[in-house]
C-alpha cells in the first residue's frame, strides 16, 4: 500500500486456465470450508510458476493431482505455485479455504445478507473465495455442491441447471448444480437462505420451456409480481428486437437488503438490491416501478452481452456495461415513451457524467490505468458507454446495427472480447469507416460543439460552420478530433420544418463532424431558418449556439423533436437562473422574464397535447442539474435563485396550477404509462402550489387522501422542500407508519437529509442513531449519508466546511468497513476545482486528513491521489 496501478497495454494472455472447477461449500456463519478443485491446463509451455490470486480467508491445504504440494510461496494477495517439477500439461489443484461469512462487511466475495448467504464477484471478489485465476479471460466449467442446516437455509442455489441434491442425517442437506457453459470467476454466483418463492415460465420463439424463480424477503410475495412481470417482458423482448434467446432451463432472481450495488448478472442466478426488485403501489413510486423494470432488463440482457461474450479484461468493462446499458435503455424507449427516456438519460449524463469528465477521475469509456477496478464502476463507462453505442445506431441505423450485432455474438460466443471486436465487427457489417469514431473509446472529457450561421439571402444559401474541440483532463492533456453525428432540423419563421437539401438534392439531417472545422450548406432556403441542433442528444457533448430567446420559445413550440422541445425549455431557464445569479452576486434585485412566465402558462394550457413532456418541461431542475452550467460552481446562489424562479413561477400559474392539478383525478393505481404522466403533472403542480398561500392545506390533504406511494411522496417532498407547516407531522406519520421496512424508510431518510433547514447537518447526524438505520447497510447509507452529500449542495458545501468535516468522519468509519461504498460517497468532495477558493481550501484539507489515515483502502488511495495531484 499503496497499491500500484494497472495499465492496459500491458495485457498479456494467461499462462495457465481453467477449464472446469468444482466448488464444494460447507456453509456455517462463522466459518464456511470451500474446497475448490480446479482442472489446470498449461497454455504457454515455457511457463513454470502459476500465480492465484486470493486473500481474506484462511488457508487450509493444497494438493496437486491428489497429493500435497509444497512447492508454493504466499504474500497479502496471492498464491504462487513453481511447478517447474510437474511436467503436465494438464492437472488437477484442489484448495482448500475457511471463510467467515458473518464478519464480512465489504459484501465482495461470500457474506452474510441479513441471515442468508449471498456472493458478489465482479470485479475481483471471487479470490475472497479462494484461490483462483481470477481474471474474466479464465473461462471455465462449473458445478457447485452446497451443503447446509436445512431448517435455516431451505434453498441453496447456484449458477445452471440443478442436476441433484439430497438428506443429510445431522438436519443437513445438499443441492449440485452444474453450468454448461464457460464463464470467468466473476459470474460465479451463490445463495443460500429462507425466502419467500414466486414461479412462473416462459417460452422461447423456438418452443423451449424455461422455470422463473424469483426469491424474496419472507412476507414480501405481494411485492415480487412486478418483477416476474419485467422479466418475462424483456425476454421476449430480447428475442423480438435482438434475436436472442435465452439458454438456461432455469432463471432465478434473488432479491438481497445488504448489497453494494443495483445487480449482479451472474449466470442463470442473478442476484438483486432489493431496491430493484420489491415493487407495489403501497411502498414503490412510478420511478421505482421503472427503475425495477429497467434493471430486470438490464441484467437479463447481459446474458448474451456480457455473459456468453464477456470482457477479455477489466479495461474492456464497457465493452459489456455500455453495450447493455443501451439495450436497456431501447427496451424501456419500445415499451414506454422514447422522449421521456431519452431526457431522463441525458439529464444523467449532463449532472453526473459531465462532471466526472470535468473533474480528477476523468477517464474514457476504456480506461487505459487502473489502481481499483470497482472505481470504474463509473457512469461514464457506463451511460457515457452506452451514448457511444447509441452514436453508432445512429450512424449505421437500425438495420445494419443490428447485422453488425450478429456478426459480434457469431465470433464471440463464449469467448472474452475487447472493445475492438465489437467495433470490427460493427465495421465489416456495414462497410462504414469508424477509423476516427475509434477514438471515442480512448479519449476522455466531454467534447464542445461550437455553431455559428449566416444566410445567404441572394442564393437562399444557409451555412451552419460547427467546430470541435475537447477541453483538457485531469488525465489526458492533448486530445484529437472525433467522429460526432450531429442531428439537426431547420425551421421557418412560422415553425414549419424545411426540407435539408445541398446543391445535388435532399441530404441526411445526421451531419457528420470529423475534423476542426466544418461548413455545410443548405440550398433552397428561402428565409432565414431557425436550426434545432443535437436532436435526440445525438452525441454526447456540449453545444455553444448563441439561441435568442425568442428562437428557443419557436422550437419550444413547434420542434417536431421532442428533447429540442424539452431542451429549449430548459435552457430559457438556465438563461434565467444565470441573469439572475449575477444580479444576486452583485447585490442587485432579482427579477423574472414576463416572456418565460407566459411561455410556462402557455405550456401548461395546452397539456393534454403531450402530458407526459408537459410534466418534463414544467419541471424546474435540480440545484445540481443547474450547477453544470457553471465552471466555477455557487452553491449558496443556486440554492436561492433557484427558490426564487420556483416563488415567482408559481405566483404567477397558480390559478392555473390548482386547475390542472383539480382536473387530474386518478382514483386507482396503475403502473401504467397514461396514468403515470398524469401524476407525474399533477405532483408538479404540487410542488409549485407548495410555495404559495394554498401550500400548507393542499400538500396536507394531498398525504391524507393519497392511495400510493407516488402520491404520498410527492406530498413529503413537496412539505419538506417548502419546509411547510405540515411538514413534520406528514414526516412523522410515516416514519411511525414505516419504521419496520428499510426500503421504504429509505425515501424517509433521504427527504430528512434534502430538507432546506439552516439545522439539517444536525438532523442528519442524529438520524444516524434512528433504529431504522444501519450504518453497515449500504442502502441506508446512501439513503441518508448519499442524499445529504449529493442533493444537497447548500448545506453539504456550507462555508463553515461542516458538511466536508462529516463526510471525512462518515468515509474514515466506511473505509474499514466497506470500501467500495466509501469511494461512491467521496465523490462529491473530490471534485474541489469546481468551487471557489475558501471552498476549495477546506475540501483539500478534509482529502489531506483522509489521505493520512492507516490501511487506506485502494478504493479511496486512487480517488483521494488524483484529487490531490
Amino acid at each position: 500500500m499503496p497499491a500500484k496501478a494497472k495499465y492496459r497495454k500491458d495485457y498479456k494472455k494467461p499462462d495457465y486456465t481453467v477449464t472446469d472447477i468444482f466448488l464444494d461449500f460447507q456453509l456455517d456463519p462463522q466459518q464456511t470450508q470451500v474446497t475448490a478443485k480446479t482442472a489446470v491446463q498449461r497454455l504457454n509451455p515455457e511457463a513454470q510458476q502459476l500465480r492465484l490470486d486470493g486473500h481474506g480467508f484462511q488457508f487450509a491445504s493444497i494438493e496437486v493431482n491428489g497429493e500435497p504440494f509444497s512447492a508454493y510461496r504466499q504474500d497479502a494477495e496471492s498464491l504462487s505455485l513453481d511447478l517447474s517439477g510437474l511436467n503436465q500439461e494438464r492437472f488437477e489443484l484442489e484448495i482448500v479455504t475457511l471463510l467467515k461469512p458473518a464478519e464480512n462487511t465489504s459484501l465482495q466475495g461470500l457474506y452474510q445478507s441479513g441471515s442468508a448467504f449471498c456472493t458478489q464477484c465482479e470485479a475481483e471478489g471471487f479470490r475472497q473465495i479462494t484461490y483462483m485465476l481470477d481474471r474474466p479471460d479464465v473461462l471455465a466449467r462449473y458445478t457447485t455442491r452446497i451443503t447446509a442446516d436445512k431448517s435455516a437455509y431451505p434453498y441453496l442455489l447456484s449458477n445452471g441447471n440443478r442436476i441433484a441434491g439430497g438428506e443429510l442425517d445431522n438436519g443437513r442437506h445438499w443441492v449440485e448444480w452444474q453450468d454448461p457453459f464457460p464463464k470467468p470467476s466473476y459470474l460465479f454466483a451463490l445463495v443460500a437462505g429462507d425466502f419467500d418463492l414466486l414461479q412462473d415460465r416462459f417460452v422461447t420463439k423456438s418452443g423451449r420451456e424455461v422455470a422463473l424463480e424469483l426469491y424474496v424477503d419472507k412476507g414480501s410475495l405481494d411485492r415480487a409480481d412486478w418483477a416476474m412481470q419485467s422479466l418475462k417482458k424483456s425476454m421476449k423482448w430480447d428475442e423480438e428486437r435482438f434475436g436472442l434467446e435465452y439458454d438456461l432451463d432455469i432463471y432465478m432472481i434473488v432479491a438481497v437488503d445488504f448489497f453494494n450495488m443495483g445487480a449482479m448478472e451472474n449466470k442463470g442466478l442473478n442476484v438483486f438490491n432489493s431496491k430493484f426488485v420489491l415493487a407495489n403501489p403501497a411502498t414503490a413510486t412510478d420511478e421505482d416501478y421503472h427503475n425495477v423494470e429497467a434493471v430486470i432488463a438490464h441484467e437479463y440482457f447481459h446474458n448474451w452481452t456480457g455473459n456468453r461474450v464477456t470482457c477479455r479484461d477489466w479495461f474492456q468493462l464497457s465493452l459489456k456495461e455500455g453495450l447493455t446499458v443501451f439495450r436497456d435503455q431501447e427496451f424501456s424507449s419500445d415499451t414506454g415513451s422514447r422522449a421521456v427516456q431519452r431526457i431522463n438519460n441525458v439529464k444523467l449524463l449532463r449532472t453526473v457524467q459531465f462532471a466526472e469528465d470535468a473533474g480528477p477521475m476523468a477517464h474514457p469509456i476504456r480506461p487505459e490505468k487502473v489502481i481499483e477496478m470497482n472505481n470504474f464502476y463509473t457512469v461514464t463507462v457506463y451511460e457515457k458507454g452506452a451514448e457511444v453505442i447509441r452514436m453508432l445506431h445512429t450512424l449505421l441505423g437500425e438495420v445494419r446495427f443490428q447485422q453488425g450485432m450478429q456478426l459480434y455474438i457469431a465470433e464471440n460466443d463464449g469467448k472474452a472480447a475487447t472493445c475492438e471486436d465489437f467495433i470490427s465487427a460493427m465495421e465489416r457489417a456495414s462497410a462504414v469507416d469508424l477509423t476516427v469514431f475509434r477514438r471515442w473509446y480512448s479519449q476522455s472529457g466531454t467534447p464542445e460543439l461550437t455553431v455559428n450561421d449566416e444566410y445567404d439571402e441572394r442564393n437562399k444559401i444557409y451555412r451552419l460552420s460547427v467546430s470541435q474541440a475537447t477541453p483538457p483532463t485531469h488525465d489526458q492533456l492533448d486530445k484529437i478530433n472525433l467522429h460526432i453525428p450531429l442531428k439537426i432540423e431547420l425551421y421557418d419563421g412560422q415553425g414549419h420544418q424545411l426540407d435539408l437539401q445541398d446543391e445535388h438534392g435532399p441530404v441526411s439531417n445526421v451531419l457528420n463532424i470529423l475534423q476542426d472545422n466544418q461548413v455545410f450548406e443548405f440550398h433552397h432556403v428561402y428565409a432565414r431558418p431557425i436550426p434545432a441542433l443535437l436532436c435526440d442528444f445525438s452525441a454526447p457533448v456540449k453545444l455553444d449556439y448563441d439561441y435568442s430567446d425568442e428562437q428557443l420559445l419557436l422550437l419550444l413550440k413547434h420542434a417536431e423533436n421532442d428533447f429540442v422541445r424539452w431542451d429549449a425549455a430548459q435552457t430559457l431557464l438556465a438563461n434565467e437562473l444565470r441573469r439572475n445569479l449575477q444580479r444576486q452576486q452583485n447585490g442587485e434585485e432579482m427579477l423574472i422574464s414576463p416572456l418565460l412566465l407566459d411561455t410556462f402558462g402557455a405550456i401548461l394550457e395546452d397539456y393534454q397535447q403531450d402530458i407526459e413532456l408537459t410534466a418534463l418541461m414544467l419541471t424546474l431542475p435540480k440545484e445540481t442539474e443547474f450547477a453544470e452550467r457553471f465552471n466555477v460552481i455557487d452553491p449558496s446562489g443556486i440554492h436561492a435563485v433557484r427558490q426564487f424562479l420556483q416563488k415567482n413561477i408559481a405566483e404567477y400559474l397558480k390559478t392555473m396550477l390548482l386547475k390542472v392539478y383539480h382536473r387530474i383525478d386518478l382514483p386507482q393505481y396503475r403502473p401504467e404509462r397514461q396514468d403515470i404522466a398524469q401524476r407525474s403533472l399533477r405532483n408538479v403542480c404540487l410542488s409549485y402550489l407548495a410555495v404559495t398561500e394554498f401550500g400548507n392545506a393542499l400538500v396536507n390533504t394531498h398525504y391524507l387522501h393519497a392511495n400510493n406511494m407516488t402520491d404520498t411522496l410527492a406530498a413529503l417532498s413537496a412539505a419538506t422542500l417548502a419546509a411547510l407547516p405540515c411538514r413534520d407531522a406528514l414526516l412523522a406519520d410515516f416514519e411511525q407508519k414505516w419504521a419496520h421496512d428499510g426500503l421504504v424508510m429509505d425515501k424517509w431518510f433521504a427527504l430528512q437529509a434534502t430538507r432546506p433547514d439552516e439545522d439539517v447537518l444536525q438532523n442528519v447526524i442524529k438520524l444516524m442513531d434512528h433504529p431504522s438505520f444501519a450504518f453497515n447497510n449500504p442502502n441506508r447509507l446512501r439513503a441518508l449519508v448519499g442524499s445529504f452529500v449529493n442533493q444537497n449542495p447548500n448545506a453539504f458545501h456550507a462555508v463553515d466546511g461542516s458538511g466536508y468535516r462529516f463526510l471525512v468522519e462518515v468515509l474514515i468509519k466506511v473505509n474499514s468497513s466497506n470500501p467500495q461504498i466509501a469511494s461512491r460517497l467521496i465523490e462529491p468532495l473530490i471534485r474541489l476545482g469546481r468551487y471557489d477558493a475558501q471552498r476549495q481550501t477546506l475540501m483539500k484539507r478534509g482529502l489531506e486528513r483522509l489521505a493520512k489515515i492507516e490501511n487506506l483502502s485502494k478504493d479511496l488511495f486512487e480517488k483521494i491521489e488524483k484529487a490531490l495531484d
